[in-house]
């Protein structure tokens, strides 16, 4: 007895809790609201107010007979309002104003944009799915989401978006809620609607918590038959209703009803709860006190549609409660159906007015007595903005989710320990996926017909990258894996260690029975370009995983798992504004590109922007030649020059400074012995790297092996085959005596000193950094800076001797040399000292992409620290990074070009802060860095083509115009 007495009035508390819930349809101005509402509502007639009732459907991409059949509706049987279809925002736009234009009461304009106006209308913003979103941890990002909806709907003209998915998808055969669902917990559901609630609200469009009284436990689809819902209320109350309650008490403005039979609700055979009073006027608006907007889902869906006529349907949802009935079918009937039934007074028109008072406020609510036609011009771009792709990747940077990570496998740690290879499962397309990956070291595409052939193919592979890949067209496509794919899946995992990243449902999961071999898992969500772009950079840790699993996958993974990692200070990949630079601002190199290739300072180029870790820009233009055969790709890449200074061993000696085998203070003398009886012995290293060892500026080596006559080269040194006494490769076809590496030294040791110590650029003093690097370490230097650098900075774009390791369509050429090697230059270093001695100096031979370029001076940038790994010291970058004679007008620090100190010198765009850094290369090569800034520059060309004649690229200075344009796009 007591117990019911204490259950009895709980239930009593909680309905006077519910009914002092407020007006969510009430304004600020709520006495100019009545006014407003009082005097509309006091003008119609009969017929007026039944046509507010209803929400017609329009559609943009159909016929002028439909067009005609919308304006008939309005004329004659007074719709008041509309929930435009598919077709295109233009043509909707000119649509509703239109249709505004004939309505004697401002038309309230609905929409189904669930995920955005994508979801209805082309050439409009996607963003995420409900369940991806439900993944994220950040509320703040869900309210944003919100925001943008809801400006996108204000901007074309939308009054009230049928969104959020309310549905706690607790049954993963769900085939019609499953990703429009925030998940599984009503909790976390709760929580993300709110805050998308508050977001659209915010901004003054009508949110719709939608499928009352709840859809998420349901195996069938209610646009094609009756869903049963078996089970009993307590069960509802606790899991259903529970975001509808929360929601409400946070303002939520209008529901719609679904259409679902639950036994436990209405006890009449086969009635849809959308029609059921005992639902919609009892539970809804009695039971839990919603005073907002009640609509009806689509009138035309079978799980309504079958339960009478298309009039007797319409009349039941008003004589169960509906305000508003959503895309009503048979209006005229419809009308003649609730005219009579009140004059038999099965309803009432106080009954009527009671809903048509609802939607009136709404409309007022919505601005409507302010009504203005929408503007037709500037649409796409205020549609598709950049705030909205910007938001966009935090949503998805913050869902994607690592549910397994065994031996912390992810991020992907020691790229020189890794031959990694990627493997596509799924029917849908992966390519964004494969080119971010390979931005950040090389991953091989294996692909087999067969099984064992695959199995083979990936026998030298020690991490394997499993792609599962399904249609992104909407949240209703197949997310399944199929048998084959599973069994290929599981064979592959025991063979080999395994990230398995789907690009789907999380649901797709429970089809794997066993994760044992698998070491990684990431749940992607969505095969979007952003979510494959952006889990591959998570995969190399770019920045850490944050997101949480909505659902349960069986006992394997529970709701709320999600590992968390770090970023590896990798470069993430992103748009300019994301770096607070300006897109617009940086089209201008663009254009200036296009000058480039016009007036043929160069066939092709390749420019890369990254700040503050972001990558913003990374674009080819042109060709390889001026044979316009080859364009110029990302991927390409060109000789650097005098990059490989900075690039090669620059990074060795700094190594060897920590290390103290090649101190910066050390002599000359100290650190090459043969050189200890020169005019050379006792300058320092610190002095030749700054330039300001008397050094002369070069030696034209490859002369002295030529005939003065003639020009030619002479037999003694040179041979057309490789031989025992002739074996340095200087180009194809051309090999020099073995011996002359002595007389290149020789003629360095011997040169004369300039007269005065200033500062003077020279390529000498590399010459003797290799050699001192290469007899301190035991190995060449093109072995040592790819073992200590390039390999565990991801950096299998750079190398020296790049026909080795790449095709010649992948290598631009530079000059076309008629004065030494007689040929074309495709992947043999330009200069001709560096040739002579293999193609491996220490001032130049280094070959390279713009993004691999970006790698190391970003590493540098970063004190010395990228991807996990510390390459050098925080006080080694800065020991380098110096001007030790500025007092002597020397603006280089150690090997790093600075800043000009004088106005005339044109080093930088003068746009630069003191501290930053770079180089310049003869090729037409360019790379800067600047701490102050956060900014990083690579210009990589090949000016020198068809010969290094060709000065148009530095007399114009186009490479620090460029730069002064990147500088002038900085937003903040």
């Amino acid at each position: 007895m007591r117990k019911n007495l204490l259950l009895f009035l709980s239930i009593a508390f909680v309905n006077i809790l519910h009914a002092q819930r407020p007006d969510p349809l009430r304004t600020i101005d709520f006495e100019a609201q009545e006014v407003w509402v009082d005097s509309l509502l006091n003008s119609l007639t009969l017929d007026e107010k039944i046509g507010q009732l209803f929400m017609l459907q329009a559609y943009s991409n159909a016929d002028e007979k439909h067009e005609a059949f919308v304006t008939e509706m309005i004329e004659n049987y007074h719709i008041g309002n509309l929930i435009f279809m598919q077709g295109t925002p233009e043509k909707q736009a000119v649509l509703n104003n239109k249709y505004q234009a004939i309505s004697n009461i401002p038309l309230l304009v609905g929409f189904d944009g669930e995920w955005g106006l994508d979801m209805r209308l082309k050439n409009t913003y996607r963003f995420p799915w409900n369940m991806t979103l439900g993944a994220i941890r950040d509320h703040n990002l869900i309210e944003n989401f919100g925001k943008h909806l809801g400006e996108h709907c204000k901007r074309l003209g939308i009054h009230i978006n049928f969104a959020p998915v309310l549905d706690v998808n607790v049954n993963p055969e769900n085939p019609i809620i499953g990703n429009r669902s925030f998940g599984e917990n009503k909790e976390n559901v709760t929580h993300k609607a709110i805050a998308f609630i508050k977001g659209m609200q915010g901004v003054g469009v009508l949110a719709n918590g939608k499928h009352f009284p709840g859809h998420g436990d349901t195996a069938a689809d209610s646009h094609h038959t009756l869903p049963v819902l078996n089970f009993d209320f307590s069960r509802l109350d606790s899991i259903e209703l529970y975001p509808y309650k929360k929601t409400f008490d946070v303002g939520l403005a209008t529901v719609m009803t679904a259409h679902l039979n639950i036994p436990s609700l209405e006890s009449e055979p086969n009635v849809p709860t959308s029609l059921s009073k005992n639902v919609v006027t009892d539970l809804l608006q009695e039971k839990l006190g919603f005073l907002g907007l009640i609509i009806t889902d689509g009138l035309n869906m079978k799980g309504a549609s079958n339960y009478a006529t298309s009039a007797e349907v319409n009349l039941a949802a008003l004589q169960a409660g509906n305000d508003l009935l959503l895309i009503p079918q048979e209006i005229p009937a419809s009308i003649a159906l609730i005219k009579k039934a009140i004059e038999t007074k099965t309803l009432t028109e106080e009954r009527i007015n009671f809903s048509v008072r609802k939607i009136l406020k709404a409309k007022y609510w919505a601005g409507l007595h302010n009504y203005k036609p929408v503007v037709l011009d500037s649409l796409q771009p205020q549609l598709n903005r950049v705030e909205d792709e910007l938001l966009h990747r935090e949503l998805l940077k913050n869902a994607i989710t690592i549910v397994k990570n065994k031996q912390q496998n992810l991020p992907i740690r020691n790229l020189e320990r890794k031959k990694i290879a990627y493997v596509k499962l799924g029917d849908a397309t992966n390519a964004p996926f494969v080119e971010m990956l390979k931005n950040y070291t090389k991953v091989t595409v294996v692909s087999d017909e067969n099984l064992n052939g695959l199995i083979k193919k990936l026998a030298p592979y020690n991490y394997v990258i499993i792609g599962f890949h399904k249609s992104n067209a909407n949240p209703w496509k197949t997310y399944k894996f199929s048998n084959k794919e599973l069994v290929w899946l599981h064979e592959i995992a025991r063979n080999k260690p395994v990230v398995l990243d789907i690009f789907t449902s999380p649901y797709s999961l429970l089809q794997i029975k066993s994760f044992k071999n698998i070491e990684g898992v990431v749940v992607s969500y969505q095969n979007s370009r952003l979510a494959q772009e952006i889990s591959a950079q998570l995969l190399f840790g770019a920045f850490g995983a944050k997101g949480k699993l909505p659902v349960s996958i069986g006992n394997e993974f529970n709701e709320g798992t999600g590992i968390v990692t770090s970023s590896l200070s990798r470069f993430e990949y992103t748009i300019p504004e994301a770096a607070g630079l300006s897109s617009k601002k940086l089209l201008l190199i663009d254009k200036m590109a296009d000058t480039i290739l016009q007036e043929k300072m160069a066939p092709g180029l390749q420019v890369f922007v990254a700040r503050n870790g972001k990558v913003v820009l990374h674009k080819s233009y042109g060709y390889h030649t001026d044979e316009k055969k080859i364009k110029v790709k990302n991927s390409d890449v060109y000789d650097l020059a005098s990059l490989t200074k900075i690039l090669a061993s620059l990074p060795l000696l700094m190594k060897a400074e920590e290390e103290k085998t090649i101190p910066i203070t050390a002599k000359l003398k100290d650190i090459l012995p043969s050189f200890s009886n020169s005019n050379k012995a006792s300058i320092t290293v610190k002095e030749v790297l700054a330039h300001f060892g008397r050094l002369k500026a070069w030696i034209p080596f490859y002369k002295d092996t030529q005939d003065s006559i003639t020009g030619k080269n002479l037999p003694l040194f040179y041979r057309n085959k490789k031989s025992k006494s002739y074996r340095i490769k200087v180009a194809e076809n051309l090999f020099i005596t073995q011996h002359y590496k002595d007389s290149i030294y020789k003629y360095i040791r011997e040169a004369e000193q300039n007269d005065t110590k200033e500062y003077k650029y020279s390529d000498l003093g590399y010459y003797i950094f290799k050699e001192a690097l290469e007899l301190k370490y035991h190995s060449p230097i093109d072995k040592l800076v790819d073992k200590e650098f390039y390999q565990s900075l991801g950096a299998d774009r750079t190398a020296y001797l790049p026909r080795n390791k790449f095709s010649l369509n992948e290598i631009v050429p530079t000059e076309n040399d008629t004065y030494f090697r007689n040929q074309l230059l495709v992947g043999n270093v330009h200069d001709m000292g560096a040739a002579m001695l293999g193609g491996v100096g220490g001032h130049a031979g280094l070959f390279a992409n713009a993004n691999d370029v970006g790698k190391i001076m970003q590493m540098y940038l970063q004190k010395g620290f990228y991807g996990g790994k510390r390459y050098l010291k925080a006080s080694t970058i800065d020991t380098f990074n110096f001007r030790y004679f500025s007092d002597e007008k020397v603006r280089r620090g150690l090997g790093f070009d600075k800043p000009q100190l004088k106005p005339d010198v044109k080093a930088t765009c003068g746009c630069v802060s003191n501290q930053s850094f770079g180089h310049s290369g003869f090729t037409g090569t360019y790379t800067w860095a600047d701490p102050a800034t956060g900014l990083v520059y690579v210009f990589l060309s090949n000016r020198v083509y068809p010969n290094m004649d060709n000065r148009k690229l530095v007399q114009s200075n186009m490479r620090t115009k460029i730069q002064q344009v990147i500088q002038d796009a900085i937003i903040y």
